[in-house]
């Protein structure tokens, strides 16, 4: 889509990013099919959505900034997720008026968690801006790496030496992916 071509190597550092995931997609507790299925295709279209912002903010036609592409794609995210959240969850306005008269805090920690969600959709399409989609992506699965090893320490979540495997592999793919891309520049 892009035309743009990395150095061998970075694509060889790929290699053990995405057979990690794979592994330790396996090696979980709870595996099943149709959830394996549903998170390649939303990694399949996070990595398109990731191309497109590339070429959005790249594009000298475009004049497109961070911000402004944010601005542009907001509502359409409301327009998407809002009648989904409805359909889904039917009685979720009135759920969240009861909470937000209940608990006064409840508006507070909505307001945070709204300006922490800007915060990183916005570092998304800088990131995207300043290195690449790749780049982007492999971050992406540092951050699932990430995320998995915290609900282990927090949460206690069950895992296995497979998964325990597949997460180091990615972590040093990611690792060795930011060293070819430091060095091939």
């Amino acid at each position: 889509m892009t035309l743009k071509r990395e150095a061998w190597l970075t694509y060889a550092a790929l290699v053990p990013v995405v057979t990690g995931v794979i592994i330790a997609s396996g090696g979980e507790p709870g595996f099943h099919w149709f959830g394996f299925i549903m998170c390649i295709s939303a990694t399949a279209a996070r990595a398109f959505k990731s191309v497109l912002q590339g070429i959005l903010l790249s594009s000298e036609g475009e004049k497109l900034n961070s911000m402004n592409l944010l601005l542009y794609m907001s509502p359409i995210a409301v327009l998407a997720l809002l009648p989904t959240a409805i359909v889904m969850e039917p009685n979720v306005l009135e759920e969240t008026l009861s909470l937000g008269r209940q608990h006064k805090l409840m508006w507070l920690l909505l307001f945070v968690n709204s300006t922490l969600a800007y915060s990183a959709n916005l570092s998304n399409f800088l990131v995207t801006k300043h290195t690449s989609a790749l780049t982007l992506q492999v971050l992406g699965n540092a951050k699932g790496a990430v995320a998995v090893v915290i609900s282990i320490l927090i949460f206690r979540n069950p895992v296995t030496f497979t998964g325990i495997a597949g997460y180091t592999m990615t972590v040093l793919g990611v690792v060795a992916y930011g060293e070819a891309k430091r060095r091939f520049r």
